[in-house]
C-alpha cells in the first residue's frame, strides 16, 4: 500500500502544540477560511448532502438538503433521519451496529411536502480511522421526480405551462382597454346626465349601464382567470380540517338557510393535522360547496364526512343535486368549462391546482339524477414520507 500523502496543513497541525500565538492565530483564520470554502462548494449542489451519525442523528446538512426535506436550519436541529424518513431504518434489512460492515445503500421515498416529489438516497458510511462510537455516514438526496414522469406528461405539463403563460400575457393587456372603455363610459354618463330628459336620453343611458356591466364583467373574467395561473404560493402551517370547514359553514349559514339547503357534517375531533394554507383550504371549500348548492333545489341535502388512513385525511362531499352528465365529466377541470349560466368555469381547476400543491387530490363520482361527491384528500402532517419498494 503506497504511503499516504499529507498536505500542508496537516503538516501544520501535526506540530500545534509549537505554534506561537500569531501562527496560532494565522491557522485559525486559515481553518475558518477553508471551512468557508467548503459550505460554499457544499451549498452549491443541487443534491442535499447530510452527515449523520449511527443513530441516524443530523449532524450536517447542506441547502440543497433543507430545501429538500422541507426544515430550516432551526427546524432541522436535534432532527434524526430515521425519524424524518420513517421506513429507512427498517428497509436497510442490516444491523446499523458499530461492527456491521455496511455497503453503500440506495432508497426512493415520496415527499408530499413542501411539494409532491420523489427522492432518491444513498446512504455511504465514511472510511478512514474513526473510533468506534464515532461512526459516520454521508447521504446524498436527488431529487428524481422528473425521471419519474413520463415523456409524454412532461410535454403535456410544457405544452400547458406555454399555454397559460401566453394567455396570462394577453389577459393582462386586455386590463388596459377596459379600464379606457370604463373612463369613457363614466364620461358620457356625466355629459348624459346634463341633457333634458328624455325617451333618447334614458334609452342612452341603458345602453351605457349594460355595457358597464359587461366592462364589469369582463374584468371579473380576467381576475379569476389570473388568480388561476399565476397563484401564491401556500403557507403551510399545522391545520385541523374540521376547524376549517366549521369556519366556511358557519360564513354560508345564511345562504344555505335561504336556499333550504340541510348540512349534515360528520366530522371527528381526534381528525390528524394536515400541513395546509387556511386561507387556500378556506377557497376549496367554498368552491366545493358553491357548486354543490348550485346543483340542488330548495330542499337538497348537503352530507359532509371526514375519514382518515395511515396516509391521508379525506372530507367527502356529497350533493343530491342534479349530478353530472357522463361527456362532462372528463371537462370538468378545463378552464372555461361550465355547465351553469353567469359560471366563469375556473372554480374546480383553482381547487385542482391548490390541492396538488399541498401534496393532495380531489376525485369526482357523479350519477346523473342522483347527485355528486367530491372527495379532498390531505395528507397527514406525520406521514408526509412514504417509503418506495427497493
Amino acid at each position: 500500500m503506497p504511503p499516504k500523502k499529507h498536505s500542508s496543513l496537516d503538516r501544520v497541525l501535526g506540530r500545534l502544540d509549537s505554534l506561537d500565538a500569531i501562527n496560532l492565530t494565522n491557522l485559525v483564520q486559515r481553518l475558518a477560511r477553508e471551512r468557508g470554502l467548503f459550505e460554499d462548494i457544499f451549498n452549491t449542489l443541487q443534491e442535499g448532502v447530510l452527515v449523520i451519525t449511527l443513530d441516524g442523528e443530523i449532524e450536517y446538512a447542506n441547502a440543497a438538503a433543507h430545501r429538500l426535506i422541507g426544515l430550516g436550519d432551526a427546524e432541522l436541529a436535534g432532527q434524526t433521519l430515521w425519524r424524518l424518513v420513517p421506513g429507512l431504518r427498517p428497509s436497510l434489512g442490516i444491523a446499523l451496529d458499530e461492527d456491521a460492515a455496511m455497503p453503500v445503500v440506495a432508497r426512493e421515498f415520496e415527499l408530499s411536502y413542501p411539494e409532491p416529489r420523489t427522492v432518491r438516497l444513498y446512504m455511504v458510511p465514511f472510511r478512514g480511522e474513526q473510533r468506534p462510537g464515532d461512526r459516520r455516514f454521508a447521504v446524498i438526496l436527488t431529487d428524481v421526480t422528473r425521471e419519474k414522469q413520463t415523456t409524454e406528461a412532461r410535454i403535456e405539463d410544457e405544452r400547458t405551462s406555454s399555454i397559460l403563460l401566453l394567455a396570462a400575457g394577453v389577459a393582462h393587456e386586455l386590463g388596459n382597454p377596459l379600464n379606457s372603455l370604463t373612463i369613457h363610459l363614466q364620461l358620457i354618463n356625466r355629459r348624459l346626465k346634463k341633457l333634458q330628459a328624455g325617451r333618447d336620453t334614458e334609452a342612452l343611458a341603458d345602453s351605457i349601464r349594460i355595457c358597464e356591466e359587461e366592462v364589469r364583467r369582463l374584468d371579473g373574467i380576467i381576475a379569476n382567470f389570473l388568480e388561476a395561473i399565476r397563484p401564491q404560493a401556500p403557507d403551510l402551517s399545522e391545520t385541523h380540517l374540521a376547524d376549517v370547514l366549521g369556519e366556511v359553514l358557519a360564513f354560508q349559514q345564511r345562504e344555505l338557510a335561504d336556499r333550504g339547503i340541510r348540512v349534515e357534517a360528520e366530522t371527528r375531533a381526534d381528525l390528524p393535522a394536515v400541513m395546509s394554507d387556511r386561507n387556500q383550504v378556506k377557497q376549496v371549500f367554498f368552491n366545493v360547496i358553491k357548486n354543490a348548492v348550485e346543483a340542488m333545489q330548495p330542499g337538497g341535502r348537503l352530507r359532509i364526512k371526514a375519514r382518515t388512513d395511515d396516509d391521508n385525511v379525506y372530507l367527502a362531499f356529497g350533493d343530491s343535486g342534479s349530478g353530472i352528465k357522463q361527456e362532462n365529466m372528463v371537462r370538468l377541470f378545463q378552464p372555461y368549462h361550465t355547465t351553469k349560466s353567469g359560471g366563469h368555469g375556473l372554480g374546480l381547476m383553482v381547487v385542482q391546482r391548490i390541492m396538488r400543491e399541498h401534496g393532495g387530490q380531489i376525485g369526482i363520482e357523479s350519477k346523473e339524477g342522483v347527485g355528486t361527491v367530491v372527495t379532498l384528500q390531505f395528507p397527514r402532517k406525520d406521514r408526509r414520507v412514504r417509503m418506495l419498494q427497493s
